[in-house]
């Protein structure tokens, strides 16, 4: 079978692996068919794993498939089926697990494509466990967007941040997979979206997702011109997973007692914080990372009723880097997808 491989820091190579046996007990065989691309493959792609991984890796941490087998004692699934995967692999086994907090597993093996192999390949045996279906109607390329970027801005927003209908929210990065995300998300409830964006191009876009402000952060401060449109109120809810010198500036743009909800870093993981401001004003800071399966369904019946993703463009496997570059370059809007 065809499979994409990271042999090396920013070298890939696509090649000919052995198809995996049989699905085992509890097991399905799941054909790929898309693969979503995230800063999480960036990040891999660069080296940046840190921890656990060894090479040659198959990349991929995103995905959906179809149903090519299925092991014993497993029911509810048939060949043919439309299907996604949860990205990490975890024991099923733990307190965390056993209590649907999956993303809280103490025994993690690992992120697929980034710690342990993961789905650019043709096919892949997984636990059926981590299996979720595709309703009826969802397209298998809007269905590869759901459990990372959908899942992600799912828990973020409403199991963490507790975002509520009539609340006004700044989501950074607008043009991104999940920003672009969370601004449908929130309009759906009747919230007020600002959202910032890096280049005048994007702005026509952000606001045809429903934001109601939209501010070039490169040129204008966000944080003047988000106190200016809340009369220095500020926001119930900042959507942040850029981090670095805006960190600071996100937090400032919050009303007393308001909640900001982070999962990333892209503009840099260390930030100094004035620890008096924090207590004063009573913020909430949430650290978010990854979603949870229940996450993953919700978003596809999401999905299933018309929130579908933004799709920026579309690669075949042998493409992959270019799909990279395209997000490393920081021209996308919304989500890059390599077809099988």
């Amino acid at each position: 079978m065809r499979a994409l491989q990271l042999i090396g820091d920013r070298q890939l190579e696509l090649v000919d692996l052995p198809a995996p046996p049989p699905p085992g007990d509890g097991e399905v065989q799941v054909r790929i068919k898309a693969v979503a691309l995230n800063h999480l493959d960036v990040w891999g792609f660069r080296g940046m794993a840190f921890a656990k991984r060894k090479l040659p890796l198959v990349v991929g941490a995103e995905a959906s498939g179809e149903i090519a087998a299925v092991g014993a004692g497993v029911s509810g699934f048939k060949a043919g089926d439309k299907v996604v995967s949860y990205g990490a692999m975890t024991c099923g086994k733990c307190t965390a697990c056993r209590e649907g907090r999956d993303n809280l597993c103490e025994n993690v093996a690992g992120i697929m494509g980034f710690h342990i192999d993961g789905f650019a390949r043709e096919l892949i045996n997984l636990p059926a466990r981590l299996i979720i279906p595709v309703p009826d109607g969802v397209s298998l390329r809007d269905a590869a967007c759901a459990p990372i970027a959908f899942g992600t801005t799912e828990h973020m927003l409403f199991d963490n941040a507790k975002l509520r209908p009539g609340e006004t929210i700044l989501v950074h990065a607008g043009g991104s997979g999940i920003g672009s995300v969370a601004i449908k998300m929130a309009k759906a409830i009747g919230c007020t979206v600002i959202t910032t964006i890096g280049d005048d191009a994007k702005a026509e876009k952000a606001k045809a997702l429903g934001a109601d402000h939209v501010i070039n952060y490169k040129t204008e401060r966000f944080e003047g011109v988000t106190r200016k449109l809340t009369a220095k109120k500020g926001v119930d809810v900042v959507f942040e997973h850029v981090g670095g010198e805006g960190f600071n500036a996100s937090l400032f743009v919050l009303k007393r007692g308001g909640r900001l909800v982070t999962c990333g870093s892209t503009a840099g993981p260390t930030v100094t914080i004035n620890l008096m401001q924090l207590f004063q004003q009573q913020y909430k800071i949430f650290g978010s990372f990854g979603c949870v399966i229940r996450n993953v369904r919700d978003s596809l019946s999401k999905i299933a009723a018309g929130m579908a993703p933004i799709i920026d463009s579309e690669f075949a496997l042998a493409d992959f880097e270019l799909g990279l570059a395209r997000l490393e370059g920081r021209q996308v809007f919304g989500k890059v997808i390599v077809n099988f």
